[in-house]
């Protein structure tokens, strides 16, 4: 009779090495070759800073994980992870630099595993960080065979003069304008997994677009000085996150007359769910929203459009 090793405890230690390698090898610029250490580290450029701030931020994609599971699909899912996290980075003025990922699971499967990286790496890309570390975690006695959860970390930097939002100079009349979602995003989806029509392939298909990363539109934005504030639109809708970076004694009020696509409507419709529900769940279409003075809005929208940047006015800030 032969003794357990760590094999037949569910855990395999040749799969989990061969993972990191495939991570190491990935041909893209945004892979730390630093990868495999106890820890990742890149150089940090603090050329033009007078007062650097280091922020920091952690999210995960939900639920989400469960329509990527039902449509057998794990290539866009590592996008959304690093959304949640450079976005929420992006509205404090941060540039991000760096993302590390936590991989969880009942059994490494390497197929699905390299198609999850493949996100995460894309992700970066398009954020214009570095992947400098990370986790994959198999655990058999807590997770299932099919089971996989996710969690993401980024690091920033910003100048402190800099950093939103800027209280202050916020005001009633000053103007919300919006930045068009792809979808749903990542938040809301144990409401939404249950409303959708099991047979409804297309919506299930739309709940799976992967969430849009604002990084290199919103620090455009910000670069004209025009920008106050700037909310990222997650759990809690519009009212709730544009809440956190307003002060005390306004109230951001909304028109709710962008056009809103139609993944909410089957959500809606699917699950007879009130108009006040769906607002204060999802994001309705509009995944960021950028505060600023009345009288600069205009010029913003301008210069918005000159860099292929959508913008709409969607509210305004009122005395609560």
């Amino acid at each position: 009779m032969s003794g357990l090793d760590y094999q037949k405890a569910g855990v395999s230690i040749r799969k989990g090495d061969e993972f990191a390698e495939f991570i190491k090898a990935f041909p893209s610029k945004a892979v730390s070759k630093g990868l495999g250490g106890f820890a990742g580290g890149s150089p940090l450029d603090l050329k033009g800073y007078r007062e650097p701030l280091l922020l920091s931020t952690t999210d995960g994609v939900g639920t989400k994980i469960l329509v990527a599971k039902r449509l057998g699909r794990y290539d866009t899912i590592g996008i959304d992870l690093v959304a949640m996290s450079v976005n929420d980075l992006v509205v404090c003025g941060a540039k991000p630099l760096q993302f590390l990922d936590y991989i969880a699971c009942g059994k490494i499967r390497e197929k699905l595993l390299q198609e999850l990286m493949g996100g995460i790496i894309a992700g970066c890309e398009q954020a214009g960080c570095e992947l400098t570390g990370g986790e994959t975690a198999e655990m058999p006695d807590v997770y299932g065979e099919d089971d996989l959860d996710l969690a993401g970390f980024a690091v920033g930097i910003v100048e402190k003069a800099k950093l939103l939002p800027r209280l202050e100079r916020m005001e009633a009349g000053d103007l919300l304008l919006g930045l068009p979602s792809s979808g749903v995003h990542s938040n809301g989806y144990s409401l939404a997994r249950k409303a959708i029509d099991p047979d409804d392939s297309v919506a299930w298909d739309e709940l799976l677009v992967p969430t849009k990363i604002y990084v290199k539109e919103v620090l455009e934005l910000i670069g004209t000085g025009r920008v106050l504030a700037a909310a990222h639109i997650t759990g809690s809708g519009l009212q709730g996150n544009v809440e956190r970076v307003i002060p005390r004694g306004l109230r951001a009020r909304f028109d709710w007359t962008w056009p809103v696509p139609r993944i909410f409507s089957r959500i809606q419709d699917g699950g007879s769910i009130s108009d006040d529900e769906m607002r204060a769940v999802f994001n309705m279409g509009i995944g960021m929203v950028i505060i600023a003075k009345k009288e600069e809005a205009a010029g913003l929208i301008e210069i918005a459009a000159a860099k292929d940047i959508t913008l709409l006015e969607i509210g305004s800030l009122d005395g609560a």
